[in-house]
């Protein structure tokens, strides 16, 4: 296997058709990431374009994990927040595929994107992961904070609620 390499996403054909693939890989094996089971490849790739569009506009930054040029892992720093939050980022959509899971790639992607969030000023990180099946205990491995759990917050991909649980982790200074 080659060295994974973490780096900043755009969008091209073959980097979009490799987040479509881990996406609907994720939601079918009920990863909690926005979507319902069976998850089209059209709308998989709407979401994606809008994603890659928003961070060419600076809004956010699609972070990839390439194991040589296919897109393994992902987690997205979005930007682009309120007026009154000019200091906190949040992390989302964190996925890696089935195949290349456990090899520390989840974990490479969190320190890229905690690295990038103090390159662009941000001291506070805030993010969800669901109750049921969620990545709990890799956030709270990196230091995240539980603030506290919403109940029947969401519902599964294929099906009945699950909790969400609300974590934060100061990346730098106070604001």
């Amino acid at each position: 296997m080659s060295a994974i390499r973490i780096a900043a996403l755009s969008d091209t054909p073959a980097i979009r058709a490799g987040l479509n693939e881990m996406l609907i890989e994720t939601v079918a094996n009920g990863g909690s990431v926005s979507f319902m089971h069976p998850l089209g490849t059209d709308d998989a790739d709407a979401f994606w374009r809008e994603s890659l569009a928003s961070a060419a506009r600076g809004e956010r930054i699609v972070l990839g994990a390439l194991d040589g040029e296919t897109v393994v892992g992902t987690v997205t720093l979005q930007l682009k927040l309120p007026p009154n939050q000019p200091h906190r980022a949040e992390i989302a959509k964190m996925m890696t595929r089935v195949s290349h899971r456990k090899r520390g790639i989840a974990t490479a992607l969190l320190r890229a994107a905690e690295a990038l969030a103090r390159q662009h000023g941000r001291t506070m990180l805030v993010l969800d992961t669901a109750e049921d099946g969620g990545a709990s205990g890799l956030y709270e491995g990196l230091g995240f904070q539980l603030s506290g759990i919403i109940p029947d917050y969401a519902v599964k991909p294929h099906g009945g609620l699950t909790g969400t649980m609300i974590y934060w982790k100061r990346v730098g200074g106070a604001a």
